[in-house]
């Protein structure tokens, strides 16, 4: 493999260089971390060479720090700002997947990398299957293939302007990478350094120019006419199957797409597994609207608007009558998780390609913010429509809590009628509605023999759940001040401790 141009040296040390960083942060994730030292190497000998090249620059005589950051706090595919702090780095360069999700204090500079691909038999195959469709095309990728794409496009281009008979009037667009450099103020930039458009191509000489609509997922972007919906499109998709792929069938789950494996040099049509995931993930917002306790995770320390999202997500938890704490532990798995039994759901606050968790081992379940505004949010309904990204979520409207009736509520996953009582009184309330809530509460308490005809959940806090466990811990006599007295304990093996019968004698 060729460090220079697949690390892109270069450009990273122009970078470095052009705006006097003298700490900074080089981020890899675990599969590119055996790569680090020959990176740095690189690094440090094209450092040197511009050093030794211009010398009027302020940086002379200035020690150049280079710190390899591994094992990120949360996902690899962000930024780990909060590591960068630790070394008091100026900038961060991230290696490998990423998912593009804004910084908040640090800038970055991101390497794709470039990952092989057969150009002419990806073209080829895209060319073969437009041919049979006949639908428009979008086509996406992963960034590790954006190297590529151009080539593909200039290889799809040569077929479609044969002279073949309707498969040359096909519309097609490529989407562009979003941005290479971040910058908290500045927001991304291009490749060429300005905002540009996504490249549009169409092959029918009638189209005339359209108004254009800018679409993006993913760190890509691209335009498509006024007017004109994604579901009308057929997209395709250049990469693996990971999550960045799994964002873009969640959110477009409206459209039919094709994705071709690099890997195996073949196009892949049947994604019934993927389709399954919206199944599951309905049942769990059902399942959401049952909860009392809500534990929000955070999943990020340095994307833009976190603390946002979590203060709109306790405000909603807490307008719907129900409890939240807010939980902080980094990566989450089951045994982390299991740690607060008293939590009915988690909602996990992260970026759209690590926010999707498979929670069938855990104990509770775990849902995107996404999920929680349509449990919790008043008058929800799901239309189909999915969203991943949580800036897309603080730019729409307030959300609005759902209120407290006095009507049971239907629950499809208990099969039966569900209060959903306030866990905080109001003080407003005349006496003689207390004692008809209380009058009503005692009527609604299951008396027969039908177990699902109302179901009323338990605790409503955490000190609520802590006390209605068997074991609250070690049991401290702190009403008694004096010491107690040294009590002998048993002896032997735990195999056979010395005061129980011996088993060879009893035979």
């Amino acid at each position: 493999m060729d460090v220079e141009s697949n690390y892109e040296i270069a450009r990273t040390a122009t970078f470095i260089r052009s705006r006097n960083f003298r700490r900074v942060a080089l981020q890899f994730p675990d599969d590119l971390l055996k790569d680090s030292t020959r990176v740095v190497s690189a690094l440090r000998e094209k450092l040197q060479s511009l050093k030794d090249s211009d010398s009027g620059s302020s940086m002379n005589g200035e020690e150049m720090g280079l710190f390899v950051m591994a094992d990120t706090m949360f996902g690899s595919c962000c930024v780990d700002e909060v590591g960068a702090s630790h070394i008091n780095a100026d900038c961060v360069v991230h290696y490998g997947h990423t998912c593009l999700s804004p910084t908040s204090n640090l800038p970055a500079l991101f390497v794709f990398g470039k990952s092989p691909i057969n150009v002419a038999n990806c073209a080829k195959s895209f060319f073969n299957h437009a041919s049979i469709n006949g639908k428009p095309f979008v086509v996406l990728f992963g960034l590790e293939y954006g190297h590529a794409i151009n080539e593909v496009k200039e290889a799809l281009l040569v077929n479609l302007l044969r002279p073949c008979g309707s498969a040359s009037k096909l519309e097609f667009h490529f989407a562009d990478v979003m941005c290479s450099v971040m910058s908290p103020s500045e927001g991304c930039k291009t490749s060429n350094g300005h905002a540009g458009p996504a490249s549009s191509v169409t092959t029918d000489d009638n189209c005339a120019a359209t108004v254009l609509t800018r679409f993006s997922i993913g760190g890509l972007t691209w335009m498509l006419p006024k007017g004109k919906k994604m579901e009308e499109y057929l997209i395709l998709w250049v990469g693996s199957d990971n999550s960045a792929f799994a964002n873009v069938v969640l959110t477009f789950n409206g459209c039919e797409i094709v994705r071709y494996d690099p890997r195996e040099n073949c196009l892949v049509t049947d994604f019934t597994q993927q389709r399954k995931i919206l199944k599951r993930r309905y049942y769990l917002v059902e399942k959401a609207k049952d909860a009392n306790i809500i534990g929000i995770l955070v999943g990020t320390l340095g994307v833009a608007g976190y603390l946002h999202m979590i203060h709109q997500m306790k405000d909603l938890i807490t307008g719907a009558g129900k409890k939240a704490y807010t939980l902080i532990m980094g990566r989450p798995n089951p045994a982390k998780l299991a740690n607060f039994p008293e939590c009915d759901v988690f909602v996990y606050v992260s970026c759209a390609q690590t926010t999707l968790l498979d929670s069938k081992e855990f104990l509770a379940p775990v849902i995107t913010p996404f999920e929680a505004i349509l449990a919790f949010n008043s008058g929800s309904q799901w239309t189909g429509e999915y969203v991943m990204e949580f800036q897309d979520l603080l730019a729409s409207a307030s959300v609005e809590p759902r209120n407290q009736t006095e009507e049971a509520r239907y629950s499809f996953i208990q099969g039966g009628y569900v209060e959903d009582l306030n866990s905080q009184e109001n003080g407003e309330k005349h006496v003689d509605d207390l004692a008809l809530t209380e009058v009503t509460e005692k009527a609604l308490h299951l008396r027969d023999s039908r177990p699902h005809s109302i179901i009323k959940g338990a605790a409503k806090s955490g000190a609520e759940f802590f006390a209605s466990r068997s074991y609250h811990g070690l049991d401290m006599h702190t009403h008694n001040s004096l010491p107690g007295q040294f009590i002998v304990g048993r002896t032997g093996r735990a195999s056979r401790y010395g005061d129980e019968k011996n088993s060879e004698n009893d035979l």
